[in-house]
C-alpha cells in the first residue's frame, strides 16, 4: 500500500538571515532588488517583494556571522498545524511554541536532524498597501517599485547538511515534502534533493556539506520570472561592486534561469529568471540525476560552477579547520 500524502503545510513563508552588515544588507535588498521594508524590532528588519502578500518573506538580524537564522512554513490550516507539530513532537526535535513576533500569530519551533532552525505557523499578517503604494491590478498587493530591478516574490532556501538522508527523510516524513529531483552518486547516496509541498520544483533543497559542517545555509532565492531581469540586475550588480558567484545562466536540474551573487553581509543569494517547470502529476516519480548525468544536470547551459560554490556556505567554514570538524 503507497503512503498516504501529508497536505498540512502549504508554503515556505519567510526567511530569517543573520548579517554582520545589516546596514549593507538591507542596501542590497531595498535599493538593488527593490525589496520594501515592512518593519523594525530590535536588532531586525524585516522585508517583502512587491509581489509577496504577507508582512514579511525575509527578516534581516543583525549578527557576529552571516547564516541562517530560521525558516518558517505556513500550514493549510490551524489544525493542519496542530497535526504536524504533533509530528515534529514525536521526533524529539521541537523547541516549542513562540508567539512573539511581528507578522505572524504563534509558531512552533523546532530544528531538523541537522539542526537547521525552523517553525511551523498559520496566521499571518497581510500587508496592506498605503495609498500612494496602491495598484490598479487588484491581484497584486501594490505598486512595483522602481528602484534597482524590483524582484517578486520569495521562491525557496537551499540548506546543507552534514548527512542527507535524515534531513530529506524528515521533511518528506514530518512534515510531507515531496521528492521532485536529486543526484544520487555511484555509492548509493544522494549528493542533493530537491523539494517541494507546492507544484514547484522546490521550496527547500538539501546538499550535502564536503566541509562537514552542520546546519549551513548554502542560499536563499527570490523570483523574477523574466529571464531578461537577470541581465539588467547584473549590469547593476557590476556597477555597485557586488561579488558575484555564478551565472547568468540555466540550470539543467529544476531547468531554472538563475544567477548567483553575495550579498555584503555574506550570505549567497540566488536570482531566478524564471524557476523553470512546475509539477502537477500526484504520482510524480523522482527525477534521478546519476554523477554520469551531472554535467548537464549542473549546468544546461552557461559557464560552469566554481568549485568554492559547493563548499560555501553560511557561517562560513576555514577550508583549512575543515579537517578538524566533528
Amino acid at each position: 500500500m503507497e503512503k498516504e500524502p501529508i497536505f498540512d503545510v502549504a508554503q515556505l513563508a519567510h526567511v530569517e538571515i543573520y548579517s554582520p552588515k545589516p546596514d549593507e544588507t538591507l542596501w542590497f535588498f531595498k535599493e538593488l532588488l527593490g525589496m520594501e521594508e515592512t518593519g523594525r524590532r530590535g536588532q531586525s528588519v524585516y522585508l517583502r517583494g512587491y509581489e509577496d502578500f504577507y508582512h514579511h518573506t525575509l527578516k534581516v538580524t543583525e549578527a557576529k556571522e552571516a547564516g541562517l537564522g530560521h525558516v518558517a512554513w505556513r500550514t493549510s490550516s490551524k489544525q493542519a498545524l496542530e497535526r504536524r507539530v504533533n509530528a515534529v513532537k514525536e521526533t524529539g526535535l521541537g523547541k516549542g511554541w513562540f508567539d512573539d513576533e511581528d507578522g505572524h500569530g504563534a509558531a512552533y519551533q523546532f530544528t531538523t536532524p541537522d539542526g537547521h532552525k525552523m517553525e511551523l505557523l498559520w496566521e499571518v499578517e497581510y500587508y496592506q498597501a498605503p495609498e500612494e503604494k496602491k495598484t490598479p491590478l487588484l491581484n497584486r498587493p501594490q505598486k512595483r517599485p522602481t528602484r534597482g530591478v524590483p524582484v517578486r516574490r520569495l521562491d525557496h532556501v537551499n540548506l546543507m547538511a552534514s548527512e542527507m538522508k535524515p534531513n530529506v527523510d524528515f521533511m518528506m516524513n514530518q512534515l510531507g515534502f515531496n521528492l521532485r529531483e536529486h543526484v544520487r552518486l555511484n555509492n548509493g547516496t544522494d549528493a542533493a534533493a530537491w523539494l517541494s509541498v507546492s507544484p514547484l520544483v522546490h521550496e527547500i533543497a538539501m546538499m550535502g556539506d564536503p566541509l562537514g559542517g552542520k546546519a549551513r545555509m548554502h542560499h536563499i532565492c527570490y523570483w523574477y520570472g523574466y529571464p531578461q531581469h537577470l541581465s539588467d540586475i547584473s549590469d547593476i550588480f557590476t556597477e555597485n561592486g557586488i561579488i558575484f558567484d555564478a551565472g547568468p545562466g540555466k540550470h539543467g536540474i529544476s531547468q531554472a534561469n538563475f544567477l548567483y551573487v553575495f550579498e555584503p553581509g555574506g550570505n549567497r543569494v540566488e536570482l531566478f529568471g524564471d524557476a523553470g517547470y512546475l509539477i502537477f502529476d500526484p504520482a510524480w516519480k523522482p527525477v534521478t540525476w546519476k554523477e554520469e548525468d551531472l554535467e548537464k544536470g549542473i549546468i544546461w547551459y552557461g559557464s560552469p560552477l566554481p568549485q568554492e560554490f559547493f563548499m560555501y556556505g553560511t557561517p562560513v567554514i576555514d577550508h583549512k579547520k575543515a579537517a578538524n570538524i566533528g
